[in-house]
């Protein structure tokens, strides 16, 4: 079996719903990360033949940011309990080994600091890979600048032995500025990496 395990940042999961059922059909993934759900806790994330697994995410009344994992029901998979203040899910699925699949989105204007993206990572069973939108500039990702939260991703790479798996491609097209950027990442443990 292929392992198709992707990630999708399109703000507003109700709003884009049949987007995510073609993809389901198209691709048919073993998980697939959402990142920007925006759901409040009474609002459905149910798909056939996927189990939900969600952290939303509320600023004061309103339903902002959230991350969502859909896992197909023909995989064996577990849940992950983690202890965090960031916007991460993350579950374990069997394969012939156990991997660890976390999803998670940082917000672009708030700040993060280093110790909680190190302690996510401590919580995370090896090995795993961490995806989703981490809205960071840097050269490591196709990126010309940095920003503080590019350096941040860069040390959390640096000091775990972390592999980025981006292929320098663009992954976001800013409407504001029409000018593509790479804020959606997928890193993983070394022993997953495909060289």
């Amino acid at each position: 079996m292929a392992l198709k395990i992707l990630s999708w940042g399109r703000p507003g999961l109700q709003t884009h719903k049949e987007d995510i059922k073609s993809i389901i059909n198209e691709y048919q993934p073993i998980c697939l990360g959402l990142q920007e759900t925006y759901l409040e806790p009474h609002l459905s994330a149910k798909f056939k033949n996927y189990t939900t697994q969600r952290n939303d995410f509320q600023q004061g009344s309103l339903a902002s940011g959230g991350v969502a994992c859909l896992t197909s029901c023909q995989m064996p998979s577990k849940s992950i309990l983690l202890n965090t203040q960031l916007q991460a899910v993350a579950i374990q699925i069997q394969l012939n080994s156990r991997i660890t699949v976390c999803y998670l989105y940082l917000p672009p204007r708030v700040h993060i600091e280093q110790r909680h993206l190190d302690y996510l990572i401590q919580q995370l069973p090896s090995p795993f890979f961490l995806l989703g939108d981490f809205n960071g500039h840097n050269p490591l990702w196709g990126r010309t600048d940095t920003n503080p939260r590019g350096r941040q991703i860069e040390t959390l790479i640096e000091d775990r032995g972390l592999c980025i798996l981006n292929d320098n491609s663009y992954t976001h097209f800013h409407q504001a500025s029409h000018t593509f950027h790479t804020i959606d990442l997928a890193i993983c443990s070394p022993s997953l990496a495909p060289y």
